[in-house]
């Protein structure tokens, strides 16, 4: 059990007071042409605010930036009490402090078994996802092959961006672009105001375009198509597009329709828009703790009557290997049978389906990724899952 998790330490978290909760916002228009440029500073400013504008701004990112709203339904479903989870209140009262964690909660069998809230934070809260928001993505292509929208993973993504022909993205599969192995160059650091995860929102898009395929056809191709994984964030905003033309609705329409009524969320999510208005689905869902652990749950439970049979068992396995474990369909696959949607500053939902246990944590670390602040979730991981067997 121990060497299985702390392979989770090498995976990389690439990506991303108590209040009653705001009537949700109406979906936002695409700003006019004199605010993108504001936008566009804000957008990457994210990955470089002081701690203090985390802890403000990452339960109210509706309040800073236009986004649409992804309705719940009538229907909520249960997560009932389950036995408390037998661990010390002061090694959870530890980790949180450490981990700056605003929600923690574990399920076991769909039953809450552990659920704290901390920094101002609450039930009635949403948080931001950051790349968490790639797993839930991923799903809705699931969700569009089961609707017959999407024929294939195995067919070329150009036949549903075909404005992404001519360059790095000819040949490449839309099963290559959900495992990140297309072969296009691309730079992720969160640290580099240059790199391409901070830039591809930064420029200018030409009338008419779309602003993640601007950015992302003039890549070129580095390595050949299947053969190498690279985590690639403008790789899942462009199946986000993908969806958004097959299905021809919104991302926020659909997942409403096909998760968040049909599923049984609790609350009404926030998903942030780019420049033209459209959701950037590689990112940047606001969502309640107990609606993450429906994910989570949801994962667990196969998504029948929303993705294909089988679709969670196919996204969860390891397609692509990078040093410390693999990776599926915009989910991280971990040695020892556990999976995972990240999400850099401490987002995480962490599945182990042979004990059927979800455990999330809402954060807000003062780094996107430190090997310090991912051991000390690890080994408070094992410590849940030793608790959860007793």
């Amino acid at each position: 059990m121990r060497t299985a998790w702390i392979a989770l330490s090498a995976v990389a978290l690439w990506g991303c007071t108590p209040r009653a909760e705001a009537p949700a916002p109406a979906p936002a228009p695409a700003p006019a042409a004199k605010d993108d440029a504001r936008l566009r500073q804000v957008g990457a400013a994210v990955l470089f605010w002081s701690q203090e504008e985390r802890l403000r701004n990452f339960p109210a990112m509706e309040k800073i930036f236009p986004g649409n709203t992804v309705r719940a339904g009538g229907r909520v479903k249960p997560l009932p009490d389950g036995t408390p989870l037998p661990i010390a209140g002061a090694d959870v009262d530890a980790f949180m402090a450490a981990q700056n964690v605003a929600g923690l909660l574990v399920l076991q069998d769909g039953k809450i078994r552990l659920e704290r809230y901390a920094l101002g934070y609450s039930r009635e809260g949403r948080w931001t996802s950051f790349s968490v928001a790639k797993s839930v993505t991923s799903t809705l292509v699931g969700a569009a092959i089961r609707d017959g929208y999407i024929k294939s993973l195995d067919e070329p993504v150009t036949k549903y961006i075909p404005d992404l022909a001519g360059g790095g993205y000819d040949g490449v599969t839309i099963r290559q672009i959900l495992t990140m192995t297309s072969g296009v160059r691309w730079n992720e650091d969160y640290t580099d105001p240059n790199s391409d995860v901070a830039r591809m929102f930064a420029e200018a898009v030409p009338p008419g375009q779309d602003p993640t395929v601007a950015y992302m056809r003039k890549l070129p191709r580095a390595d050949p198509p299947g053969s190498k994984f690279v985590y690639k964030t403008g790789e899942t905003n462009l199946i986000g597009v993908l969806v958004r033309r097959a299905t021809k609705k919104k991302l926020s329409d659909y997942l409403s329709e096909k998760v968040w009524r049909r599923y049984g969320m609790e609350r009404d999510a926030f998903w942030m828009t780019d420049q033209s208005g459209a959701e950037i689905s590689g990112c940047c869902l606001s969502v309640s703790l107990r609606d993450y652990a429906r994910i989570g749950q949801l994962s667990l439970e196969g998504g029948k009557g929303i993705v294909p049979g089988g679709w969670f068992a196919d996204a969860t396995k390891t397609h692509a290997t990078h040093p410390g474990g693999g990776y599926g369909y915009q989910w991280w696959t971990i040695p020892g049978g556990y999976y995972a949607a990240q999400g850099i500053f401490g987002q995480v939902i962490l599945v182990d389906p042979a004990t059927r246990l979800v455990m999330v944590t809402s954060a807000a670390w003062p780094k996107a990724s430190d090997r310090t602040l991912y051991m000390q979730r690890l080994a408070f991981a094992m410590k849940v899952l030793e608790a959860a067997k007793r």
